[in-house]
């Protein structure tokens, strides 16, 4: 008789979930840092991150209410006289003006968190430690750049302002004006100081490269005179330049830092 002829049958294999996540991609998304959000839960962490951000300020503000008296002293001794009111409110807006400026200084490792956060989701936990660590630093190149603009930069804009055309104008200024000119330029150059090391943090993480940053230096010189225009409020060039310059340095600075860190991150 003939041998019978074996056909092997198909080996059975278990049925999975149609909505079943292979284990491999699993790790995958856990090593990027977490699921992947959608639009709304989005916005719920910019609600979550503002929200933090809020509460940091108002308990800086009401610590710079304590101690606004001798810091807007401090600020006024420049002038060298007492400031104009204009407006039964003034004063009181002056006030709270510095005690604002001062709550933004104390809360400003808390903001800056906050914001590289939600624009570097999904760090892994040694980016997200890298980050924390790097937050005193950014907290000490804004005071720096508080005292650059405070010793550096207000001495000049200032004798500038009161010595133009005496013979024409006699300087006397109000709160309003005085106090708006000066806390906007301490505040917004310690911004401007922080910018180098968040590029450098930046560039640890594999998001920003020097070369990008040199083909848009025309952006670059075009933001900084834009931003130099809204920090001082005036429509002369001296004041302007003034701002201008540093802006720029630091940009320069940011370019040889983001090199510095692409190579660390190279090596690690």
């Amino acid at each position: 008789m003939p041998p019978r002829l074996r056909i092997p049958l198909p080996r059975r294999v278990p049925a999975t979930a149609p909505d079943a996540v292979p284990e491999s991609a699993e790790v995958e998304e856990e090593a990027e840092g977490g699921p992947r959000m959608g639009f709304f839960e989005h916005l719920d962490e910019l609600r979550r991150r503002l929200f933090r951000g809020m509460i940091a300020l108002v308990i800086g503000t009401v610590a710079g209410i304590v101690v606004a008296t001798p810091v807007l002293e401090y600020l006024v001794s420049p002038y060298g006289e007492r400031l104009q009111t204009l407006g039964p409110t003034e004063s009181v807006v002056s006030y709270f003006r510095v005690a604002l400026m001062i709550g933004g200084i104390i809360s400003i490792p808390v903001i800056t968190y906050q914001v590289m956060m939600f624009i570097v989701p999904g760090l892994t936990r040694k980016e997200r430690r890298l980050l924390i660590l790097s937050l005193p630093a950014i907290t000490g190149l804004f005071l720096i750049g508080v005292a650059f603009a405070w010793f550096i930069l207000v001495p000049p804009a200032l004798d500038f302002l009161q010595n133009f055309q005496t013979e024409i104008y006699a300087p006397e200024w109000t709160a309003d004006q005085y106090l708006g000119f000066v806390t906007a330029l301490l505040f917004w150059m310690g911004v401007a100081f922080e910018t180098p090391l968040v590029f450098f943090v930046l560039a640890l993480l594999g998001l920003v490269s020097a070369g990008n940053l040199i083909r848009n230096w025309r952006i670059a010189i075009v933001g900084a005179s834009v931003a130099a225009a809204m920090i001082t409020p005036t429509i002369d060039p001296v004041n302007m330049f003034l701002v201008m310059g540093p802006l720029l340095g630091l940009y320069t600075l940011s370019i040889f830092l983001v090199m510095i860190g692409r190579r660390i991150a190279k090596v690690d």
